[in-house]
């Protein structure tokens, strides 16, 4: 996201925004930010209906930042907007903390436990064929669907290689 979007986004001026990044210039590495060229500025401006380069002097191009940039700042920013973002965030980090340190599938395997209880229940209850009418039958035959599905979204999952997210420098495109 552009500075400007990012100001608006945080209630505060855009030459406020770049003034706390160019003061806590540590905090923004080159995957988290980046100032945008002469032609990749035009290029953009460009593709506006209304341009903005009337409320940015010609000298000052502007800085684009990466998801992880927006997060930093949150942290570096003292607007309202800013300040819960920054708590929201850190409520999150802590909620997916405690999802990944717990058991794995600790939700599936308990589904999967309850489903094979209910099944081996009714098996039970109704173990003379001759017993189980219609009704029952078509239960079991769904609940054995759904502990195939819970099993293939297990392997679904476990099998699926996770796609890189984050900015991508053409540096990192070339050697791939």
């Amino acid at each position: 996201m552009i500075d400007r979007d990012l100001a608006v986004m945080y209630g505060i001026e855009t030459r406020v925004l770049n003034q706390a990044v160019k003061r806590n210039i540590g905090r923004f590495p080159p995957d988290f930010m980046f100032q945008l060229t002469q032609t990749e500025w035009e290029n953009i401006s460009s593709q506006f209906v209304m341009t903005s380069r009337t409320k940015r002097p010609k000298s000052a191009l502007p800085f684009a930042f990466t998801e992880h940039g927006v997060v930093m700042l949150s942290s570096v920013l003292r607007s309202d907007v800013a300040i819960a973002a920054n708590i929201f965030i850190l409520r999150a980090f802590v909620a997916l903390r405690q999802v990944v340190s717990s058991p794995a599938n600790s939700e599936n395997k308990y589904l999967k436990n309850e489903i094979k209880e209910l099944k081996q229940y009714i098996e039970e209850v109704f173990a003379d064929e001759n017993d189980i009418n219609e009704d029952t039958r078509i239960q079991l035959e769904l609940i054995n669907q759904s502990l195939a599905e819970l099993q293939a979204t297990n392997k679904l999952a476990a099998s699926r290689p996770r796609k890189q997210i984050g900015f991508i420098s053409n540096s990192d495109e070339t050697t791939k």
